[in-house]
């Protein structure tokens, strides 16, 4: 059977990696980004399994344990849609993706879904369909403690790392473009690069950066948030409408059990202890709390108040001063 498997992976240009359980594990080749017609959803069913890209270095979202198994939150949920749509959460054959190769896997149908921590942009809706989120980040940059960056300023004549294809890529290139990148394929490259010096610091989606830091001594996140409040969410080829709305029906039905404050508490909980409230990071059902763009818009409008109240008061003591020294 597995022999017979790994032919037909093969002669799709998939090299099969290993086989964990029901489920499969495969890494894709490259064939040049050719696009290829997806599978719809009655396909999917009769397959008996489901395609769906995830990360292998990005803990803890999607990442390859010490025993060899796939883990994360983004895989969590993999093995959930595999269930409900197919049966078992064993009917998904996870493939790994790198950042940049997100677009291209779905264009040429290597894969049906990718839940590699894939963050809507208006460019990349453009390329692919993306299903409600089920989670929101910001951007982060982490550097060494004892050359701490704080501040988008400290970069200036430093060495920024990123991940090519990444958001943080195009926040910094269309932001920041006097910044030098320093860009990799795959964020073990880029951990490795800041670790060993070849960077001044890291940035990529904050709820990453974090939990790097606290399982790196030495190292800290000195912009905890940069950038819009982004989402993450599924993403099909362009046009697969079906499978699109199943993703969609999924996720809402999902809301009722609360199933992404669960995938938190079994993958996140346990990197983050209580330094993250789910509420921070969790979207439950697609439905984004728009709290956090009025939080920020509040704390812009109380800063320049409490800047107008400070220059008020220093105004307002001056003829203070000046009647108390005419009354000496």
């Amino acid at each position: 059977m597995k022999k017979k498997l790994l032919a037909v992976l093969l002669a799709t240009g998939v090299a099969a990696t290993t086989l964990l359980g029901g489920s499969i594990l495969v890494s894709a080749a490259d064939d040049g980004g050719n696009t290829a017609q997806a599978r719809t959803l009655d396909e999917i069913k009769e397959d008996g399994k489901i395609k769906i890209g995830v990360f292998s270095d990005k803990n803890p979202f999607g990442y390859v344990d010490e025993n060899g198994d796939v883990q994360g939150y983004d895989v969590y949920f993999g093995k959930r849609l595999a269930k409900d749509l197919l049966g078992s959460e064993d009917d998904v054959e996870f493939t790994y993706v790198e950042a940049a190769s997100r677009v291209e896997y779905l264009q040429s149908a290597k894969v049906d879904v990718i839940l590699a921590n894939f963050t809507v942009t208006d460019d990349r809706a453009e390329k692919v369909d993306f299903a409600l989120p089920y989670m929101k980040v910001a951007l982060g940059v982490v550097s060494p403690d004892d050359a701490l960056i704080t501040d988008v300023k400290d970069l200036e004549g430093k060495k920024l790392i990123v991940v090519k294809g990444t958001t943080a890529e195009t926040y910094f290139t269309d932001n920041y473009p006097d910044i030098e990148l320093v860009k990799f394929d795959e964020y073990q490259e880029a951990y490795d690069a800041l670790l060993d010096g070849r960077g001044d610091a890291f940035s990529t989606d904050n709820t990453e950066v974090l939990a790097w830091a606290q399982q790196n001594e030495g190292f800290s996140v000195g912009i905890e948030s940069l950038g819009d409040i982004d989402t993450i969410a599924p993403a099909v080829q362009k046009g697969n409408t079906d499978l699109l709305n199943a993703i969609n029906d999924e996720i809402k039905s999902l809301a009722d059990e609360q199933f992404f404050h669960a995938d938190f508490e079994e993958t996140l909980k346990p990197v983050y202890g209580d330094n993250i409230d789910p509420e921070d990071l969790v979207v439950e059902g697609g439905v984004v709390d728009s709290e956090d763009a009025e939080d920020a818009e509040e704390a812009d409008t109380t800063d320049a108040d409490a800047a107008d109240d400070t220059e008020e008061a220093e105004t307002t003591e001056e003829p203070e001063e000046t009647e108390a020294a005419d009354a000496e």
